[in-house]
């Protein structure tokens, strides 16, 4: 059975998350990390030499880093429906994945999220806040842009390519921040809260995060 070690408000856990949830896979859950700890053993430490989370090992393969996760259980697992046999079909959540990774979550999750809700309030920067804020609009009006004429961001069902920019969309509608209209970005929000996977997967307090910068 394949097990994930991860804090359940951690936003890269969530991404493993609403994966397993989503293909109805059996499987085991370790709080680590946070406030649970775990993650400074020696036993952790031979599994992700990173000692961060999440962390996957499925009878005795062990993956790490979110994004490799998400590939590995959809190659494994999830196929046709989350991974498609065509590398030119897959190409586009590679796509989106990797956007997310190097676009969207620097500035929303690092630029917003920790320099907004995870700072405490004396430390903010409110400027690059708010820069971050500006930019984070700016690519979700490209988000919406592309989300005309489509449900998800692969098509007329959720797939890979929603789950990293999906997961982070949580974040961005709960803070207390100013957003610029994104209507079909909005949309696509609420068609995800809609599923049981992205609501127990996603949809989690991140309360014990306020103003917290140790982890």
């Amino acid at each position: 059975m394949l097990t994930l070690w991860g804090r359940r408000s951690s936003f890269n856990v969530q991404k493993i998350m609403w994966l397993l949830r989503e293909i109805d896979l059996p499987h085991r859950h370790i709080e680590a990390g946070g406030a649970h700890g775990g993650l400074d053993t020696p036993a952790f430490g031979a599994m992700n030499p990173h000692r961060k989370v999440p962390v996957v090992d499925d009878d005795g393969h062990v993956v790490w880093e979110s994004h490799a996760i998400l590939r590995y259980i959809a190659a494994r697992y999830g196929a046709p429906r989350f991974w498609d046999g065509d590398p030119r079909l897959r190409s586009l959540a590679d796509r989106w994945i990797d956007w997310a990774a190097t676009g969207l979550q620097p500035d929303l999750l690092n630029g917003v999220f920790w320099g907004y809700y995870r700072t405490p309030a004396p430390a903010r920067d409110m400027a690059a806040v708010s820069a971050a804020i500006a930019r984070t609009d700016a690519r979700l009006a490209v988000l919406d842009g592309e989300l005309a004429g489509r449900a998800f961001l692969g098509g007329d069902a959720p797939g890979l390519a929603d789950i990293p920019a999906g997961t982070a969309l949580y974040r961005w509608f709960t803070l207390d921040i100013p957003r610029a209209p994104a209507p079909r970005v909005e949309a696509w929000y609420a068609r995800l809260q809609e599923r049981p996977a992205y609501r127990a997967g996603v949809m989690i307090p991140y309360a014990e995060l306020f103003g917290r910068l140790d982890f």
